[in-house]
């Protein structure tokens, strides 16, 4: 009987569910061991963001000229650089902060302080915005430059675009650009503009006073790294 019992007690054991065995083990040794849940990804950091513009103005009454623009974005920080944009043979440059609000509407804000040397030498005060609601985008850049040597020598500058995506490659739309010198009547001049965009490459046709003697044209080509 005692054989037979034996040999029935270690047929069961063999038998019992590991998991049996497993917590007959914890109860009667030390308590098993609990790994900790994985630690929360950490934030990824920001990185630098790159952008190369030139615009080419092909102006029926004065010489052609070629206005290029780089800008470095790290985060919230807005670097820009400007050459042949308010004056010729001039360089600007700008320090800005952006702020964003929205996510189906996107709206950027972006304050900036910056100056210029060159044939024109002055303080600027600027200001970037777009905004965008599905295909429709707006986007408009300002700045209130004040000469150094002659403070009373000042001038209110404005370029504003109105496009519409009918493709993720092309828009169309309004351009406008207003400049206002000091006691002096402003000049509006408005126009069309046509542009596609592949990749990180975007060039846009400007068409400006159309119909009009005054009518010029202005191209602008970019690349985004």
């Amino acid at each position: 009987m005692t054989s037979v019992a034996a040999r029935a007690g270690i047929l069961a054991l063999v038998m019992m569910p590991s998991g049996a065995v497993l917590s007959a083990q914890t109860t009667s040794g030390a308590p098993p061991q609990t790994s900790s849940p994985p630690p929360a990804p950490s934030p990824a950091s920001p990185t630098w963001s790159f952008r190369f513009a030139a615009a080419a103005y092909f102006l029926p009454d004065d010489e052609n000229y070629l206005q290029p623009t780089i800008t470095a974005d790290l985060g919230a920080l807005h670097l820009e650089s400007r050459y042949n944009y308010e004056e010729r043979n001039s360089l600007s440059v700008f320090a800005g902060w952006t702020f964003g609000f929205g996510r189906k509407f996107q709206l950027d804000v972006t304050p900036m302080l910056g100056g210029v040397a060159g044939e024109r030498d002055g303080v600027i005060p600027g200001l970037e915005l777009s905004f965008t609601a599905g295909p429709v985008e707006f986007y408009s850049e300002g700045e209130y430059v004040i000469d150094v040597h002659d403070t009373s020598d000042r001038f209110l500058y404005n370029w504003s675009e109105l496009s519409l995506w009918p493709a993720d490659w092309l828009r169309v739309g309004l351009v406008t650009q207003r400049t206002r010198v000091f006691n002096e009547p402003r000049d509006v001049q408005r126009g069309l503009l046509g542009g596609v965009a592949i990749g990180r490459f975007d060039g846009v046709l400007y068409w400006f006073n159309p119909g009009s003697a005054d009518r010029y044209f202005v191209t602008s080509f970019a690349i985004s790294f």
